[in-house]
């Protein structure tokens, strides 16, 4: 042990100053554990005592126990003893040895030189150095040095070994639910039934739904919980009941402990500096691709899914997001757009989007990701209706002849999926039940007088009698589907309507996303080419094969609205001798409809004759007929006047009595008279009789 007698490095200037002591052990295990080191640390101060610092002057700084030394980040005692020593208030530094300073050099040699600066000695457990000595700077650089490469020595023959192990498939691993370690250190299938059950369901439900959302609404549906097995050393083998999230099951669906097989280097971490945060680098963990990983051992294990069908999962959880959609399908939505996600532009191979117009009635496919990006025009617009209707045809035509066999495994689906969870739900309460009858076998073994013990016991028995009742009561709100398709009737109405697939398809019960979900199990992609009058359509079916189709192309909208051809020659037909009410009535008698719908009217029909510039010899006012007989025969009020030798208000009269043949389309509208040659010999007069004006007296 050395001392100032020994040692005249140490001077009276760093005696009144005071004298650190810093501690630290690396992680938490360590302070636990390796008592010994944390032990000899503390005794430091009683050697900065012998060596001539009272006790008053010694600091111990001890609250970076369970950080490491590769940096400064968060290690609060190292800046603050850094912070003492520029200030000048340090005499000396110790420490058990360099690596418990820093096992940086850039944080080493900036603390030597701090210490330089402030003339601070830097002590540990095999001597005495002042910094601005040229040995013993020279020393201390070297300790540095070395400390950071025993860092990555160690670094190095722990990977290493990690690697190794890794190789055979021995380095552990928290294992997912669903698979244990038997006492042999093997990995095998969790012996609780149910949980075996529950991870199977989920891996059924995924092959049938295609989304991992789907799979998870499905088990709260239905509520049903997914087990979670702790491995920790506070609660190892202990088994947890919790519901279902989307985060779990993707975690699920991306682990291959599930398909037998080891994997290592499943994630990468890389550091990022933090911008508009304390100067500091932070490790960033991402998700290697299945082909990258370093070490794949297949079948070393039982599972619950084969490795085909284990990249089959990945390859649709990648199809489903929504990043990159002109790579990516989608997942299958409740739109009613049946190509949504696998239809591409026969033009320029992009895929084409849905666009939804009338609030959801008429959807259309377009190619306007040029239009997007490089402002150019939209490549296509095709509406989807007709496209669809074509598909969904060739789809059902092409399923003819595995009827029978999609009848058939419609209901073993069925059947197979009400079976599980009605078998989820049977373990569940077995379970419950076994509980509460090992909390009345507790109950009844102590010594009925320890009432102390006997109330806790007691209450809990009491709790999982409820917990019994509480699952009961929910299992029995439930729908049993079981028991309707375990019926010889119910199974064969099932096959009856699953022999019929044009029936089941367009079922209302039947919803847009599941034909979505048929449509893809057969066609991969369909490519639409805009023609002159017509849509080319070309399916691409999983097989590779190439059907090719082509549908008429939907007439624009004013090609729609147009009157038809037949109609405007009735028109003109009818314009001889009719008047537009006329027309238009004779029109609606004969079931012919407008271009805009609806019923004809008289302003209809003189639109038409306006926009085809078509005349009518029977108008209803007088003054466009010059001549005052119009084209069926009738006279004008004035030109009926004229031809009688009589006054207009005669003729008014006339009709009025009944004595002329008169229409009137309109009250006090203008009169039009039928005039035959005896009605004429009858009523007309010689001379035209005139009225004159009497002169007042």
């Amino acid at each position: 042990m050395f001392n100032r007698i020994n040692n005249p490095k140490i001077q009276p200037d760093h005696l009144e100053r005071k004298a650190f002591i810093y501690i630290r052990q690396s992680t938490l295990v360590q302070v636990r554990d390796n008592t010994g080191s944390k032990a000899r640390q503390y005794d430091l101060a009683q050697r900065a005592k012998n060596l001539g610092w009272p006790q008053e002057n010694i600091i111990v700084i001890d609250q970076d126990q369970g950080h490491s030394g590769a940096s400064v980040v968060g290690r609060d005692g190292f800046q603050s003893l850094v912070s003492e020593v520029g200030l000048g208030h340090a005499g000396a530094v110790l420490s058990l040895e360099v690596s418990r300073l820093a096992r940086s050099c850039s944080d080493w040699y900036r603390l030597i030189e701090i210490c330089a600066l402030s003339n601070t000695l830097v002590i540990d457990e095999e001597g005495i150095y002042d910094p601005n000595q040229y040995n013993d700077r020279l020393l201390l650089g070297f300790k540095g040095t070395m400390s950071e490469a025993e860092l990555h020595w160690l670094h190095s023959r722990l990977q290493g070994g990690k690697l190794e192990k890794a190789q055979k498939g021995d380095l552990r691993f928290r294992l997912p639910s669903g698979l244990i370690y038997d006492p042999l250190n093997h990995i095998i299938l969790d012996p609780d039934e149910q949980v075996q059950k529950a991870v199977r369901l989920v891996f059924d439900l995924f092959d049938q739904f295609g989304t991992a959302m789907a799979v998870v609404q499905y088990f709260n549906t239905n509520h049903l919980l997914f087990p979670t097995r702790f491995g920790d050393a506070t609660k190892t083998g202990e088994l947890v009941w919790q519901p279902l999230n989307q985060g779990r099951m993707l975690a699920i669906l991306h682990n291959p402990a599930y398909a037998g097989a080891y994997a290592y280097g499943k994630t990468k971490t890389r550091t990022k500096l933090l911008p508009g945060e304390a100067p500091r680098v932070k490790g960033r963990t991402r998700r290697v691709k299945v082909s990258d990983w370093p070490i794949v051992l297949k079948d070393v294990h039982p599972g619950y899914i084969s490795w085909d069908q284990f990249l089959r999962n990945l390859q649709r959880l990648d199809d489903n997001r929504t990043w990159q959609p002109d790579e990516r399908r989608g997942a299958a939505r409740e739109g009613p757009a049946l190509l949504q996600g696998i239809v591409l532009c026969g033009r320029c191979g992009r895929r084409m989007s849905v666009r939804y117009l009338q609030d959801g009635s008429v959807w259309a496919y377009v190619c306007a990701q040029a239009h997007s990006q490089h402002a150019e025009k939209t490549c296509q617009f095709l509406s989807a209706n007709e496209i669809d209707a074509a598909i969904a045809q060739t789809f059902l035509d092409a399923m003819q002849p595995a009827q029978l066999e999609v009848s058939m495994a419609a209901f073993e689906q069925i059947e197979g999926r009400a079976l599980q969870v009605d078998q989820q739900w049977q373990l569940r309460l077995e379970r419950s039940r076994y509980e509460a009858e090992l909390a009345r076998r507790r109950f009844y073994a102590i010594d009925p007088d320890n009432r102390l013990v006997a109330r806790t016991l007691e209450r809990d028995w009491n709790e999982k009698l409820a917990q019994i009742e509480q699952l009961e009561r929910e299992y029995a709100s439930l729908p049993k589907w079981i028991d309707h398709l375990l019926s010889p009737e119910e199974r064969q109405r099932i096959l009856a309507l699953a022999q019929d697939l044009p029936a089941i398809w367009q079922a209302p019960t039947t919803g847009h996303a599941e034909r979505k979900q048929l449509l893809r199990f057969l066609i991969k992609d369909v490519t639409l080419t805009r023609q002159d009058t017509t849509v080319q359509i070309n399916i691409r079916w999983q097989t590779e094969a190439v059907t090719t189709r082509e549908v008429a192309r939907r007439p624009k909208f004013y090609e729609v609205r147009r009157t038809p051809p037949a109609v405007v020659e009735r028109v003109r037909m009818l314009a001889c001798d009719h008047t537009d009410l006329q027309i238009a009535d004779l029109l609606n008698q004969e079931g012919l409809i407008p271009g805009s719908g609806g019923a004809f009217s008289a302003s209809k029909v003189q639109w038409i004759r306006y926009a085809y510039q078509i005349y009518n010899d029977c108008p209803l006012a007088p003054g466009i007929c010059a001549t005052g007989q119009r084209g069926d025969g009738r006279y004008s009020a004035h030109a009926a006047a004229q031809l009688l030798n009589v006054n207009v208000s005669t003729i008014a009269d006339w009709c009025i009595a009944g004595i002329l043949d008169n229409i009137q389309e309109t009250p006090h509208g203008p009169r039009w008279i039928s005039l035959t040659p005896e009605t004429i010999t009858a009523l007309r007069k010689p001379v035209q009789r005139r009225w004159q004006k009497h002169a007042s007296a």
